[in-house]
């Protein structure tokens, strides 16, 4: 699914086939889950492959990793280069592209020299597809703030969404709606959440989420259409008088909410504001209105 016996990635400095990679049974992200990623995507646009928003995720990366102690050799601009010679090498330009910063071999828990950087490119659609979700509160809160730094891309972080969306997909539900440690909606497993309310978008601050990259770019097209966001705490129970709601984040882009647990939001989803922001995104990425590029 992910890769074919050509395909090619990026490992520490060189160009190698997926299928002769190597990594170390003993290294401590796979052991202990310290390590950090990002999740990007590049398109085909007017002016050629473009990947969107590629400094601010690589800049995120960067920041993920200062916060567990693990030393990124490679600055966002060579990140970025490298990865635009990754898609040519695998003539891709509708692309996810994985970067993932691995530790050495470690059985303590302490930080180690060794630190490996391999970036992987593929065809992946939408994460969540492309229908109206259903969706469901999950049994599982976010981590504590106070616990970990909940706003970098840390590997071992995910076991919590593997949990919640597993539960949510057992029960019947598309994906999961999670809230913190003090009850109040946070996000979901993969991606920011938002709610509508006559005309106005609602979703949580930061503090207890991830501080996505997307999220920031709905609170730029919001701007732009003239549409209000709202930052603040609410309960799962204000959700069952919203208009409308959506996840947003890199893999599954702008994707509508049709239902939370039994109640079915009532407006028609093209109808909402939350409508024009998914347009505009999709509008935005594909004409590549983004532009910044280390060429």
């Amino acid at each position: 699914m992910y890769y074919t016996d050509e395909t090619i990635v990026f490992l520490n400095g060189e160009y190698v086939k997926a299928k002769d990679a190597k990594v170390g049974l003993y290294n401590q992200t796979m052991h202990y889950g310290n390590g950090v990623f990002e999740g990007i995507r590049s398109y085909e646009t007017p002016d050629g492959t473009r990947i969107f928003k590629a400094k601010e995720h690589y800049d995120r990366l960067h920041y993920s990793a200062d916060k567990m102690h693990i030393s990124l050799r490679y600055s966002s601009e060579e990140l970025e280069q490298i990865t635009y010679r990754l898609l040519e090498l695998n003539d891709l330009s509708d692309a996810y592209i994985r970067p993932l910063v691995y530790l050495g071999e470690n059985m303590s828990l302490t930080p180690t020299d060794e630190v490996n950087v391999v970036i992987m490119v593929w065809e992946w659609g939408k994460y969540l597809g492309d229908k109206m979700l259903k969706v469901m509160l999950s049994s599982y809160q976010r981590p504590n703030p106070k616990a970990c730094h909940v706003q970098a891309k840390v590997v071992g972080h995910y076991t919590n969404s593997i949990l919640a969306t597993t539960e949510a997909k057992q029960k019947g539900f598309d994906e999961a709606l999670l809230t913190d440690i003090n009850g109040n909606v946070a996000e979901g497993p993969g991606a920011n959440f938002f709610f509508e309310k006559d005309g106005k978008l609602v979703t949580a601050p930061l503090g207890n989420i991830l501080s996505g990259i997307t999220r920031a770019t709905v609170f730029e097209l919001a701007q732009e259409l003239g549409v209000e966001i709202e930052e603040r705490f609410f309960k799962p129970e204000e959700l069952l008088n919203a208009d409308a709601a959506f996840f947003c984040g890199t893999a599954a882009e702008v994707i509508g909410i049709e239902q939370f647990n039994d109640y079915r939001f009532p407006m028609n989803w093209e109808d909402t504001n939350s409508y024009l922001v998914q347009r505009m995104y999709k509008r935005r990425v594909a004409t590549n209105e983004y532009k910044h590029v280390y060429l």
